[in-house]
């Protein structure tokens, strides 16, 4: 099979797994539904992995569609930040449509083909970002992506729902039709083009003021990076099941904003014309706030998955800064942190789920003494928590210390403040994280020594999934050397 025909094979699989979520859920069997999207998703990924030999021998395979406009086409190219972003994505669903069953069902929640169908639209649409080979392909993927993800949030109906629907998108619509839109529009009226180019397409001598507004410009306009204060829809949209959550922080949604603008760094600026630039430390500030406040407002949550939210906002924070530092070892980082972030935060909001589903727990200060019941559902947050801190060997221990690296390369004088902004930030994550792992395995449960004998884990269906991602997250750390040499461009 042609590098061509593999990259509409990966990006029209999904679309083959939502029409299946409707065909066997119309016909009334549910099980035959469920088996086929983690079937298809192991296709999907097959296919994305199939496209990596070329790309690791320098090839950057593609697929033209067809031209809208005279030098504007529907076109798709594979490099190494979409690819990754697409293992991220295909490999993430997998497990996340497995969970899904068990979460769905022991749930009891009703309109699970709606969901799945939906579901598996975003994969579709997140591949369609993933290897957009131009701005107008990915602004058509990204907003595409907003709009299939809008039922899931949701899904429940209620006032509650349909409220953080409202915001969701509110927030994400307005943020990339006023702001990204305008840059993308702004961007072909200075260059001409709209292609993604190594080496960047605006002109080296473009004014250091325009630079900066631009580069803001895109980075708020992808508002599903949850740049503060643009981030209020991430923490709304927790209303919605916990398979979405994990959809949105973890598989697709947070990662498009972020890989949007790491490819928009590399490909639309160019490094070198940013490097050192008050642009970068723009940007590099506004990410450092962030990660700074999403943290401190995290340790304040006693929702659990709230508390996951503005972690997630604090992590996100992470690529941005090293996307911003515009250096090669900051994209890096940047990179690694999607994929590292991904495996870590997808763990965590299953373990809140699997919670969920077993005890009807919502709030940290009810997981005393759970632990001991629900040993292997803790025992993966735990796990997962250790990689989103960045302590070794866990993956997230790589994206963090890259970072450093990348904070002393810029040649700032405020190296030092945002290298302590680093260290300061993975502390804090030990605050908001730690007490949960802590309260479950240490603090006497409400029932005595004895624990609450009517509490066990959640289904299988809901715990193995999360124990392979708690295990992907320490096999990520040994790894982050093929990471590297694919992200090394």
């Amino acid at each position: 099979m042609s590098a061509e025909t593999t990259i509409l094979v990966a990006i029209l699989l999904p679309l083959a797994a939502a029409v299946s979520c409707q065909v066997f859920g119309r016909l009334g069997h549910p099980n035959l539904r469920d088996l086929a999207t983690p079937l298809i998703g192991v296709a999907t990924f097959y296919a994305v992995w199939q496209l990596g030999d070329g790309v690791l021998r320098g090839g950057r395979p593609e697929l033209v569609l067809f031209e809208v406009l005279p030098g504007v086409e529907l076109a798709f190219q594979v490099e190494p930040l979409g690819l990754l972003y697409g293992l991220v994505a295909s490999g993430l669903w997998i497990a996340t449509s497995i969970y899904a069953v068990g979460y769905m069902r022991g749930h009891h929640e009703k309109n699970q083909t709606r969901f799945f169908t939906f579901f598996a639209l975003s994969i579709f649409a997140a591949l369609g970002i993933a290897f957009a080979r131009n701005l107008f392909t990915l602004f058509l993927f990204y907003e595409a992506l907003t709009l299939l993800t809008f039922p899931l949030v949701t899904h429940h109906g209620t006032s509650e729902a349909r409220r953080a629907g409202r915001i969701y998108l509110g927030i994400l619509l307005f943020t990339s039709i006023t702001f990204l839109l305008f840059a993308i529009l702004f961007t072909w009226r200075l260059t001409g083009t709209v292609e993604f180019t190594p080496g960047g397409i605006l002109a080296a001598d473009t004014s250091s003021g325009l630079v900066t507004v631009l580069l803001l410009l895109y980075a708020f306009g992808a508002g599903k990076a949850a740049l503060m204060p643009l981030h209020r829809w991430l923490p709304n949209a927790m209303v919605a099941p916990t398979p979405v959550s994990a959809l949105l922080h973890a598989v697709a949604v947070v990662k498009a904003g972020v890989f949007t603008i790491l490819k928009v760094v590399v490909y639309v600026f160019g490094l070198d014309l940013l490097r050192g630039g008050a642009a970068s430390l723009t940007l590099m500030t506004v990410a450092s706030f962030t990660m700074l406040m999403a943290a401190v407002v995290a340790i304040r949550q006693d929702n659990l998955k709230a508390r996951l939210a503005y972690s997630t906002i604090s992590q996100l924070a992470y690529i941005v800064l090293g996307a911003a530092m515009a250096t090669a070892t900051g994209v890096l980082a940047g990179g690694l942190q999607i994929a590292m972030h991904a495996a870590g935060k997808i763990t965590l909001f299953f373990c809140a789920g699997a919670i969920l589903v077993a005890t009807h727990k919502k709030k940290v200060s009810e997981l005393d003494g759970l632990g001991r019941t629900m040993p292997w559902t803790f025992a993966a947050f735990f796990v997962a928590s250790l990689s989103i801190i960045g302590i070794p060997p866990l993956g997230g221990s790589w994206a963090k210390w890259y970072l450093m690296v990348g904070a002393l390369e810029t040649g700032f004088p405020a190296q030092a403040a945002f290298l302590g902004v680093l260290m300061l930030s993975s502390l804090l994550a030990v605050f908001y994280l730690m007490p949960v792992v802590v309260r479950g395995f240490f603090a006497a449960p409400p029932g005595g020594d004895g624990g609450p004998s009517k509490i066990a884990e959640a289904p299988f269906l809901c715990v193995l999934p999360l124990v392979l991602t708690a295990l992907l997250s320490l096999a990520l750390f040994f790894a982050a050397p093929d990471l590297v040499e694919l992200l090394t461009f």
